[in-house]
């Protein structure tokens, strides 16, 4: 049995839940918090250090205690502390946390005045209107409830890209593995780099389709083969992913990589191009008048038998590629080589994990040219957030280690808060003193429209703000966007020389692919960092550069693409 480390993490936060619903200790809550989030910030693979016997306390916030139920879950795959909380307090209930302004106390009271374990209980008590008569209640925070149950119940059975990739990367390699196998591509919304996907749709070019059925089936994190036919086998895997395998011949493989990468809605518009030239086109090829085949091997040859250039899994939504393909005028894409720097990261001067000097050792190994550390302005006070004299002596020390460190520049920077009226946290002559200052939403996001658009247009207009952080504040699956006026956002940002992050935390990746679109419409530069708290989550920018690509970004539309003298020309410093 393998254990991936995000399986650890769930085990632990489901412990935690769990605990506070009971109103056990918050020092031991935190505990099992601080140790998940250890490990959901590694890159290497826990599984693999027990196996070798390696000493886990050495890894931060894992004591003994910890990981020992670490080698537990490792070796077993479950928990026995769990089951036993699992006994005293129903699972489900751990659902209920999920729900924005529903904290442990609240979920507890839920349980005991109206003996709800689940969604589905909570549901049927909104429906019912018993929620309002709660003490502590009420009407408004039964229709936020409802509210937070409808976007919950549209984004049911989704994972985040990032963690189905914990998944896909070892599966694909393990299929790959066998000699039957000549091709093996992940297809569906993973390849089109989505936000989020529902199942994993793998691809297979090879001859003996039982054999390589029989190998999906082998695979050591298969929890149930969900159905099998000849080319289609269907499995369950322990983290509940499903994972869809078709089975092609070779001379199928690029058709049917087309077909089952979708998007539904663009495959439906290439089906219509080729009925419209006497073609017609499924996922077993191209076939003339005649059912001849005359493409299919490759999808370069799909999309040149249509007349189209060949289109990038990312822009394959129905949102005129395929008039773009046709005319010539598809961009050329932002990719990973073009970027030079990341311009937003913490540090343990307010929560970040590691030094400025561990960030930028980091980031070199990166292949980063220059870093900007950004850390908390005073209001963000749980980050344990800079006031101006704390600020200074920060930048104080980045000096000093630019003096010692010649392979990368770092840039003195913040993320100053903008406060509810519009203004920021620190003072604009603090602002000006900085190579680079980044603009972010911290709290007050439930405004109404004009009232947080007005917000961000006023610090936007009136003081020193070079990127706007993470522009709409939410957090997929878990918190809605802010309500804003972008294209008023995006005209401000275009006259003051503002920029728009694409933050690459795989949570926010905010902005989304239209208002990433909206901004290159606009002549607004974007910026794909990574707001990274720790060494490991350097390595999200991918993410970012995903989402870019998504917004049909080329290079020259994304800031940290430039040497570091244009770049700091482009921020007037």
């Amino acid at each position: 049995m393998s254990i991936q480390n995000n399986d650890i993490t769930i085990l632990l936060r489901k412990i935690a839940d769990l605990l506070s619903i009971k109103g056990a200790d918050e020092f031991r809550i935190r505990s099992y918090r601080d140790a998940a989030s250890t490990i959901e910030k590694l890159n290497e693979d826990l599984n693999d250090k027990v196996q070798k016997g390696d000493d886990l306390t050495e890894l931060p916030d894992i004591g003994d205690s910890i990981a020992d139920k670490i080698k537990e879950i490792v070796k077993t795959g479950s928990l026995d502390q769990l089951q036993k909380l699992e006994k005293e307090v129903p699972p489900q209930l751990t659902e209920l946390l999920n729900i924005e302004g529903l904290g442990p106390e609240r979920v507890n009271d839920l349980y005991r005045e109206l003996n709800i374990e689940s969604m589905d209980d909570l549901e049927e008590a909104v429906k019912n209107e018993k929620i309002r008569d709660i003490e502590g209640f009420g009407t408004k925070t039964e229709d936020k409830i409802r509210k937070e149950l409808k976007r919950k119940r549209s984004q049911a059975d989704r994972t985040l890209y990032s963690k189905a990739e914990e998944y896909a990367v070892p599966l694909i390699k393990y299929m790959r593995e066998n000699e039957e196998v000549k091709k093996a591509e992940i297809g569906g919304s993973f390849r089109r780099k989505k936000e989020t996907i529902g199942d994993l749709d793998i691809l297979v070019a090879g001859d003996e389709a039982e054999s390589i059925s029989d190998h999906l089936k082998s695979f050591e994190n298969v929890e149930e083969v969900i159905k099998e036919g000849e080319s289609r086998t269907s499995v369950l895997l322990q983290s509940g992913l499903r994972v869809d395998l078709a089975i092609v011949k070779e001379k199928q493989f690029g058709s049917a990589l087309q077909y089952f990468t979708g998007s539904k809605e663009h495959s439906i518009k290439l089906r219509e191009r080729a009925a419209g030239r006497d073609l017609k086109l499924n996922e077993y090829g191209v076939f003339d008048a005649d059912d001849k085949r005359i493409a299919g091997k490759t999808e370069d040859e799909v999309y040149e038998c249509l007349g189209l250039e060949f289109i990038e899994p990312e822009l394959r939504e129905n949102n005129g590629e395929i008039k773009a393909a046709e005319n010539g005028d598809l961009p050329k894409l932002i990719n990973a080589d073009d970027i030079k720097g990341d311009l937003h990261m913490h540090t343990t001067y307010t929560d970040g994990d590691h030094s400025i000097e561990e960030m930028a050792q980091a980031a070199i190994e990166a292949g980063h040219d220059y870093i900007a550390i950004t850390d908390h302005s005073k209001r963000v006070s749980v980050a344990g957030g800079l006031d101006a004299d704390e600020l200074r002596e920060s930048w104080k020390e980045i000096d000093k280690i630019n003096e010692k460190i010649d392979e990368i520049t770092i840039l003195k920077g913040l993320e100053v808060d903008i406060l509810k009226d519009g203004t920021p946290d620190l003072a604009d002559d603090v602002l000006k003193e900085a190579d680079i200052c980044i603009a972010s939403v911290h709290y007050h996001l439930d405004l109404d429209i004009e009232e947080q658009t007005e917000r961000i247009i006023r610090v936007l207009e009136n003081h020193p703000i070079d990127i706007l952080g993470h522009p709409t504040g939410r957090l997929i699956q878990e918190r809605e966007e802010m309500k804003l006026d972008m294209e008023r956002i995006m005209d401000t940002a275009a006259e003051q020389n503002v920029f728009m992050e694409i933050n690459s935390n795989p949570h926010r990746l905010d902005l989304k692919p239209e208002f990433i679109r909206l901004a290159k419409q606009k002549g607004v530069m974007c910026v794909i960092s990574t707001d990274a708290h720790n060494t490991a989550e350097l390595t999200n920018q991918k993410y970012g550069l995903f989402q870019a690509r998504r917004g049909w970004l080329e290079k020259d539309d994304v800031l940290n693409t430039l040497e570091i003298d244009d770049l700091l020309e482009k921020l007037n410093k």
